[in-house]
């Protein structure tokens, strides 16, 4: 890492993201609880087992078809904690915002974030506000902060996957980054194409019910690719994903092919992988699909050995190309 200053890629999600957190933030805080650099921290409190997670919300637009900030700043956390296999809890929220900023807009994100919440089961129990001067923060910024029971005998970690296990994903891909660059550069691409944006947990639930599952992960920036390469690198082990069996609505995937996009990178804001072994991933595909938001997961790729830890692509027309971790940043502020 040679960069003297921080540039937008830092903020993409992919190698320069990891490089950041690695350099000035793991070095400064390093601890037992934030070493993995997973979706939550897990964190010991008396005899139980707490999940905790923060995360902060940029996007622009603040509304966009599907979703908007304050729907995503909610869905986000929830998804952290769900994956982790942790109960959602409580939630805080902040926020900073800049002068001028319209009061019925703000009015409509608190609607949306209190009606996720209520989705999800967990309420906002605490926040903050601060408003800066006008051209200071772009309209308004959302950071939220959540904790989740574990419960006993449950542990995820990426670490733990196997060789020949399964990879599944919950649902079609890149449907959120693709709905936000519509809305922001006004491209005017149709067919119906909207942020994903979902809380996961009772999906998450459902899978973990049938045994076998040994991680999951939140598939936000940097898409599938860059999870895949972040999840390689903790158990020392490849992937091999089936092109083919990758799901992407028509729309999105047209979409994608029009701005030479890779729905392998682009983000999503409610879909999660889950690492299984082979045997029990007919059970866990089974239940995923039965719940509202994983009605069309699909297995699509296995664990396999490689010193390289590598992440290769098996194409439809049988070739295979090494998907890498995210270079650069395809859409800044995408949450």
């Amino acid at each position: 890492m040679k960069n003297d200053t921080v540039k937008l890629a830092h903020g993409s999600g992919g190698r320069l993201s990891r490089e950041l957190v690695e350099r000035v933030f793991l070095k400064a805080f390093s601890n037992p609880a934030l070493a993995p650099l997973e979706d939550s921290a897990v964190v010991p409190a008396g005899g139980e087992t707490l999940a905790f997670t923060t995360d902060s919300y940029v996007v622009t637009p603040v509304e966009f078809p599907g979703a908007d900030i304050g729907r995503v700043a909610v869905c986000g956390t929830v998804n952290d904690l769900a994956v982790k296999g942790a109960r959602p809890l409580a939630l805080s929220a902040g926020f900073i915002i800049e002068e001028g900023f319209p009061m019925d807009l703000l009015g409509r994100l608190a609607g949306s974030m209190r009606r996720a919440a209520a989705e999800a089961g967990v309420s906002i129990v605490t926040g903050d506000t601060k408003v800066v001067e006008k051209g200071k923060a772009d309209g308004v910024f959302i950071n939220t902060a959540g904790v989740g029971l574990i419960p006993r005998g449950r542990a995820l970690s990426s670490s733990s996957v196997k060789a020949g296990d399964a990879v599944i994903v919950s649902g079609c891909l890149a449907d959120h980054g693709v709905a936000v660059m519509n809305a922001r550069n006004r491209l005017g691409l149709r067919g119906g194409i909207k942020s994903d944006a979902a809380p996961l947990n009772a999906l998450a639930e459902a899978a973990l019910r049938r045994p076998g599952v040994r991680a999951m992960r939140d598939i936000t920036r940097g898409g599938l690719a860059t999870v895949l390469n972040e999840v390689c690198g903790a158990c020392g082990l490849g992937a091999e994903i089936e092109e083919s069996a990758l799901p992407v609505a028509p729309a999105t995937a047209k979409a994608c092919a029009l701005l030479g996009l890779d729905p392998m990178y682009v983000a999503n804001e409610g879909k999660l992988a889950v690492f299984c072994s082979a045997a029990a991933a007919p059970a866990v595909l089974k239940a995923m699909r039965s719940h509202r938001y994983g009605r069309k997961a699909a297995v699509v790729g296995r664990m396999v050995r490689d010193p390289r830890r590598s992440v290769r692509l098996l194409t439809a027309i049988g070739g295979s190309r090494v998907m890498l971790m995210l270079e650069g940043e395809q859409l800044p502020r995408i949450c």
